[in-house]
């Protein structure tokens, strides 16, 4: 039985690496900026090397895992001043662009998916941006519009906080979803090419910006509420949505969105033991929203350097793999896995590569 047990194990990681070879790992969302801001002031000095347990992020283990392409979050806190959410953004982006520079061997800036093409032919990791809330515009659509022409691709409409925008997921509605400046915002986005990203929105957000897009959106790094019952979570009606839209959602790593036994440890003040959060609750939830958004819409975003514990087995971005390995032990083709692992958000990116480029471009 052991025999047959270590076979099993084998040829699953065999369809996880033909998967990785038809399709890399393109993440939603990662803290890297965020976390070298807080720990080396945004330098860039070192970032190649094996950067061991202080970021779950660096260049061997981005190796490692299989990643050819990253949404990278240039992310400020909600807690800000107006005018310091657009200064603090605008750091974020110039350190993923000193960091490409600095690295030209290892980090390609991208805007399109013909970017990413490029970056895989040199043997580089495409690496887009994503700003992480809309109180990052300062309440301003031509914040938003010089964003686009540095390259930021997509915009989470909320974080932590309600904005003048849009309801979030964990903080008090004050517009019963979208207001009428977040409808005109869902626009623009779509006239700019820049994708809706509903990650943080409450349920009512999610489904005024359904009504309201006209181009695929995405959740950059978001698991299911019908498995979890985490406000932070999708539900299944939004997901079936999803397939209508032909958007994507990325399905996160953070414990408390994939495990209902953690969920309620936290919930609980932390009493007893931890509950354990593993691979297999991951793919739980990936399993699910395949079932009801479709193989065609589901995606990865591991949310690394941006939570302080992930599950066994997915504890930084080496373990990509792993994650594919446990799925093709449950059935899935090699095929199907490289449609998780970027082929499907590829897609996504295709269909709004003409508007972004014409909008980004223009003086």
């Amino acid at each position: 039985m052991a025999d047959l047990a270590v076979t099993a194990d084998e040829i699953a990681a065999d369809t996880a690496r033909a998967a990785l070879a038809k399709h890399p790992i393109i993440d939603g969302h990662n803290d890297w900026a965020l976390e070298v801001r807080a720990q080396r002031d945004y330098s860039v000095d070192g970032l190649d090397a094996d950067l061991g347990p202080s970021f779950d992020t660096d260049v061997p283990r981005l190796r490692r895992g299989g990643v050819g392409g990253q949404f990278w979050s240039v992310y400020v806190e909600d807690r800000r001043a107006g005018a310091e959410h657009v200064r603090e953004t605008l750091e974020q982006i110039d350190f993923v662009h000193r960091l490409a520079a600095r690295y030209p061997q290892h980090f390609t800036i991208a805007r399109t998916a013909a970017d990413f093409e490029r970056a895989r032919d040199r043997g580089t990791i495409a690496s887009w941006l994503g700003a992480e809330g809309s109180h990052q515009l300062d309440g301003s659509l031509a914040v938003l519009r010089e964003y686009a022409r540095l390259g930021v691709r997509y915009l989470t409409l909320t974080h932590w906080l309600t904005t003048e925008f849009a309801d979030s997921a964990t903080d008090d509605p004050q517009h019963d979803g979208l207001s009428d400046r977040g409808r005109a915002l869902i626009r623009e986005l779509n006239r700019l090419g820049m994708l809706v990203d509903l990650s943080h929105v409450a349920p009512a957000t999610m489904r005024d910006a359904l009504d309201e897009t006209s181009a695929p959106l995405i959740f950059s790094h978001s698991s299911c509420r019908a498995v979890t019952d985490h406000v932070r979570n999708v539900p299944d009606d939004v997901l079936r949505r999803l397939a209508d839209n032909d958007g994507v959602i990325m399905l996160t790593f953070v414990p408390q969105f994939v495990s209902s036994s953690y969920l309620r440890w936290l919930e609980a003040g932390r009493e007893g033991a931890k509950p354990r959060v593993t691979v297999i609750d991951v793919a739980d939830h990936v399993e699910h929203a395949r079932r009801v958004a479709g193989i065609d819409h589901i995606g990865l975003g591991g949310d690394f350097d941006g939570s302080p514990e992930f599950p066994e087995g997915l504890e930084d971005t080496g373990d990509y793999p792993k994650l594919l390995a446990e799925l093709a032990r449950r059935g899935w083709t090699a095929d199907e896995l490289a449609r998780l692992a970027g082929a499907n958000v590829m897609r996504v990116l295709r269909a709004t590569d003409d508007a972004f480029l014409a909008a980004s471009e223009r003086p």
